[in-house]
């Protein structure tokens, strides 16, 4: 038997992975509940007649350089793929467990900044949906971590090349979309009381 025949197939590629698309609809239907969740939000304050939020405006001491670090992350990971598109798996390794530090770095603080809020979950209409909305997103950060760990390990054993990376694509882009839905949250939560 020849090499060529005994081959596997390394499977669809890009695009044209059914993977792909089936991310592609995961990403839209969440894009779609944050959408929901975020109008919520503005929809309450521009019917508050207490000023909101009611404990004042927000400190942003925790909420930027975490957002700094997620964003980071999202680079790191996208700076991974890049390599192994390129053949390097080394870089692929660095990037995601760089990625996987710094995910992890920015879910220990966003706890900790629950941890150090005035307010909680049933203490009234803000906190309701301030918990609600950063707790799914954080949902969204351990499913991330969890996939990001994933990847990880299967690049250490060596499941991924420039042939075969469906996979890893397909995981960047739910990491990419956690980080973009975040900058949707700390625009609608720390950024938007300062505009009102």
């Amino acid at each position: 038997m020849s090499e060529a025949a005994i081959r596997l197939p390394v499977g669809s590629k890009g695009a044209h992975a059914s993977g792909w698309w089936g991310m592609l609809g995961v990403v839209l239907t969440e894009a779609a509940l944050f959408a929901y969740l975020l109008f919520s939000y503005f929809y309450i304050a521009s019917h508050a007649h207490a000023p909101w939020p009611p404990e004042g405006l927000p400190s942003l001491r925790i909420a930027v350089p975490n957002t700094v670090i997620l964003i980071a992350a999202s680079i790191t990971a996208w700076w991974g793929e890049r390599g192994i598109k390129q053949g390097n798996a080394s870089q692929l390794k660095k990037g995601l467990a760089i990625s996987l530090v710094l995910g992890v770095l920015f879910f220990a603080l966003q706890v900790l900044e629950w941890k150090l809020k005035a307010f909680s979950l049933s203490s009234g209409v803000y906190g309701s949906l301030y918990f609600t909305v950063t707790g799914f997103h954080m949902a969204h950060v351990l499913l991330g971590l969890i996939m990001l760990a994933a990847l990880l390990g299967w690049t250490a054993l060596g499941y991924f090349g420039a042939e075969r990376h469906a996979a890893l694509s397909i995981g960047a882009i739910y990491w990419h979309f956690v980080t973009v839905v975040w900058l949707a949250v700390f625009a609608t939560f720390y950024l938007s009381p300062y505009a009102a």
